[in-house]
């Protein structure tokens, strides 16, 4: 081995590292919170219930977890948070921007309200945290992160007969947010390149919550299932190399892309 080559295990080692993980206690946000918890870091763990931000930092492994009331669709909360954060854990390396709050309205009955919701959470709120964020990560050097979760839904369309009959809908607001999460992802990446600040975006496919979604739309998982190249839904934990990877410095070299997390899906 190369002198200078480092070995995998330090790569990926976030030891000393601080993330923050928006939405942190959700079904796919749990999973990658345990993933850059299970690498070293010390986490801020974001909820809008205080009590299930608390449990939550409380089960992770490692010390010095810290879970926090957020709601980032205030964004006046924004820049406080942001500096209680650095005062509290002296640092910020990692950014996980997971959390979205959205109705999930009918592309036959959406309002302007249900976009302005949408985009406002989903976009405009994880752009002005990034920022805020990017303003503390400017001038520390290299192995620094922002990661964006998008959705292949804002890569592709969804197959309008995967739904059709079942009460359940693949919202418009949801698709166009996604979208434009995606994009954003590659204009701040190309902008904040020159502060060694690397923002990529993780677009999971099909992950639903099972088994209450299948229990309460009875035939939509397989549905699904026959679109996914791999015949089958994703497993939480199947997030969680991604994420070490994009947040570590084995993704030293990856900023400004979109790697979807989806079966296969993408690639019919």
């Amino acid at each position: 081995m190369p002198v200078s080559e480092r070995d995998v295990h330090s790569l990926m080692d976030l030891s000393g590292k601080v993330a923050i993980v928006t939405g942190a206690a959700g079904w796919l946000g749990s999973a990658m919170s345990r993933a850059l918890a299970e690498a070293g870091a010390r986490l801020v763990l974001t909820s809008r219930d205080a009590a299930q931000a608390e449990a939550f930092a409380a089960s992770l492994p490692g010390a010095g977890h810290l879970g926090l009331a957020f709601s980032q669709g205030d964004t006046d909360s924004i820049p406080g948070f942001v500096a209680d954060v650095v005062k509290r854990m002296g640092a910020i390396d990692i950014l996980v921007n997971n959390a979205y709050g959205g109705p999930p309205a009918d592309i036959d009955s959406a309002t302007a309200d249900d976009f302005d919701q949408a985009y406002h959470v989903g976009v405009t709120a994880c752009f002005l945290l990034a920022r805020d964020v990017a303003q503390h990560l400017r001038g520390r050097g290299a192995g620094v992160s922002i990661i964006n979760i998008g959705s292949m839904y804002g890569v592709v369309a969804s197959y309008p007969e995967a739904y059709e009959g079942l009460g359940i809908n693949s919202p418009p607001n949801y698709h166009g947010l996604k979208g434009g999460l995606v994009h954003l992802t590659r204009h701040l990446a190309a902008y904040w390149a020159r502060d060694n600040i690397r923002v990529n975006c993780i677009s999971p496919g099909p992950f639903p919550k099972m088994p209450a979604i299948d229990q309460a739309h009875p035939g939509f998982i397989a549905r699904l299932e026959s679109k996914v190249p791999l015949g089958r839904m994703g497993k939480p934990e199947e997030l969680k190399g991604v994420v070490l990877l994009l947040a570590s410095d084995a993704g030293s070299y990856i900023t400004g892309q979109n790697i979807l997390v989806d079966g296969g899906w993408t690639a019919w």
